[in-house]
């Protein structure tokens, strides 16, 4: 796209280069859009960040999913999933006519890497029958993937789960991002870990954003929707409706028992019990702290809840191993054979939670006899 020029100004002795317009990740797709541009010297190429968390990095043809000694890059550039407008933006001002080779440095060298993906972009490249093609540069970076991929699943990382011998993927290995965040009227600095396929860890706003998860109901054994992307500062309100069930932290290995990590408990709710016919239904609120993927489990033993494979995530990376489909089904592999180590108790919060319900326009305590909770297996 051309900068519009006034009349007054095309009549000076001189010209303003053009300016070139780049869309990065626009749509969820692991894609610069348009993929490949010819520029002259003085242009200027606007690089347009969509949510995510790319970077604009320059390469070589020779290696195109590795940074240039010298060359230029944006940083990686996290926006949150709900931001569609005043996205952030980089500039590179070609100086001449030689071909520009760039790259998203998302997961460099891993299996999971946009480079090795095809999100590869490129400035003043040869004509599609040249050897330094646009297409013969993005087809090496799809070779560097397809060889990191292979490499990957011949290496086999992997690990087993806490109990049954059951082997699973390993977890990933984080990259560590320091970024200056700028949101409304406040500026901070943040270091976070940025796990392939998961939101970067920018609030969409101060307050945070609200997710609503139904537990339970008549005939199911399900969180809908069972996952969800979420930012730090988000609240995911999980409202319970029939039968008795919970919401505890697990973990991908060991899905079915509460998590214990470093001597800390992950949260839970407590059981929740919900009768038939009930209109007003109790909550319990979770605040996300960082955008590392999350897993959470109902502990119902009666009839193994997780077992049957009421399981939910945060911020999953369902484009890898680890996927929420994956731990389903190590839930349901391992038939919750350990969860019977856990047994009902009575309805709780703990710090990272909070229940409440409303009855006639009033928060009550939630009181149940013996008999009826039993009613509600």
């Amino acid at each position: 796209m051309f900068a519009s020029l006034s009349l007054g100004l095309a009549l000076l002795p001189f010209a303003l280069g053009a300016v070139h317009e780049v869309q990065v990740g626009q749509a969820g797709q692991l894609l610069f859009q348009p993929e490949a541009i010819f520029a002259a010297a003085g242009d200027q190429v606007i690089f347009h960040f969509h949510p995510k968390n790319h970077t604009v990095t320059q390469s070589s043809f020779a290696d195109p999913c590795g940074r240039k000694e010298g060359g230029f890059t944006s940083g990686f550039q996290p926006v949150p999933a709900n931001q569609t407008d005043h996205l952030p933006t980089y500039t590179v001002t070609v100086n001449d006519t030689e071909p520009i080779w760039v790259y998203c440095a998302q997961a460099a060298r891993t299996a999971n890497t946009h480079c090795g993906k095809g999100m590869v972009f490129a400035i003043n490249c040869g004509a599609d029958d040249a050897p330094n093609s646009f297409t013969n540069f993005k087809n090496s970076a799809l070779a560097v993937g397809a060889s990191l991929a292979a490499a990957a699943t011949d290496a086999a990382p992997s690990t087993t789960a806490a109990y049954g011998g059951l082997t699973i993927p390993a977890a990933p290995t984080p990259t560590l991002v320091t970024q200056v965040v700028t949101l409304q009227q406040s500026t901070w600095t943040t270091t976070y870990s940025s796990y392939p396929g998961s939101p970067a860890a920018t609030p969409a706003t101060l307050e945070g954003q609200v997710h609503k998860v139904i537990v339970g109901g008549p005939g199911k054994l399900a969180f809908d929707p069972p996952r969800v992307s979420a930012l730090p500062r988000d609240t995911i309100v999980f409202e319970f409706h029939q039968k008795n069930h919970t919401v505890t932290e697990s973990s991908f290995e060991d899905p079915c028992r509460p998590l214990t990590a470093d001597g800390q408990q992950g949260f839970d709710s407590g059981f929740i019990p919900v009768a038939d016919g009930t209109t007003e239904f109790p909550t319990w609120n979770y605040t996300v702290k960082d955008t590392a993927p999350v897993w959470a489990f109902c502990r119902q033993p009666t009839g193994s809840h997780c077992g049957a494979g009421m399981v939910f995530a945060v911020n999953s990376d369902d484009t890898s191993g680890r996927s929420f489909t994956a731990f389903q089904n190590v839930a349901k592999t391992l038939n919750g054979t350990a969860v019977g180590q856990s047994s009902p108790t009575a309805t709780t919060t703990t710090d990272s939670g909070a229940l409440s319900v409303r009855a006639g326009g009033a928060s009550v305590i939630l009181g149940f006899v013996a008999t009826f909770l039993f009613s509600l297996l």
